[in-house]
């Protein structure tokens, strides 16, 4: 019989929840690792670095990976994104925060990352290709393929982002 190890974790009303990672893919699949950090960086080739992080926080919070959402936030803030755009970014379909180019790209974000729900339907396709040229379609489509890659690993393995407290 395999032996597993359990821990439990007790915390009162007022600590923190602790999860631990599972898995450090960087170390143990250090290949495809460098394959994702190649991806990554050619995904972002010809798009701006604002829209590309609102991409990236979008897909990440559909998915629910943390470390993603905190660090493209992040980045977002270092570009100059304004943080009551980061906060709203669920909402972006009812305010006017956003340009309608980037709800072309949140809308392609969206469908293309639920592609359970139904991929992205021609309505969306039509107004992406309204604001965008088709090689930047064929970028916008491989960034959000990258981050849902990302946002896989990250859910998967655990990963967490710096502690709020800035302790390791």
């Amino acid at each position: 019989m395999d032996q597993f190890r359990v821990s439990v974790v007790v915390v009162s009303s007022d600590e923190y929840v602790t999860h631990l990672p599972r898995i450090n893919v960087a170390t143990e699949a250090p290949g495809s690792y460098r394959a994702m950090l190649l991806l990554n960086k050619s995904a972002h080739d010809g798009i701006d670095p604002i829209l590309a992080e609102l991409i990236k926080i979008r897909a990440s919070q559909l998915n629910g990976c943390g470390f993603c959402i905190d660090m493209h936030s992040t980045d977002a803030r270092k570009q100059g994104e304004h943080e009551r755009r980061i906060y709203a970014l669920p909402a972006w379909r009812e305010l006017s925060f956003y340009t309608a180019r980037e709800r072309a790209a949140l809308a392609l974000t969206e469908e293309g990352t639920l592609l359970a729900e139904g991929g992205v339907s021609d309505e969306t396709w039509a107004e992406a290709e309204k604001h965008f040229s088709q090689a930047e379609l064929a970028q916008i489509i491989a960034l959000i393929a990258t981050i849902n890659a990302w946002n896989r690993i990250g859910v998967i393995s655990r990963n967490q982002p710096p502690a709020l407290d800035g302790t390791e």
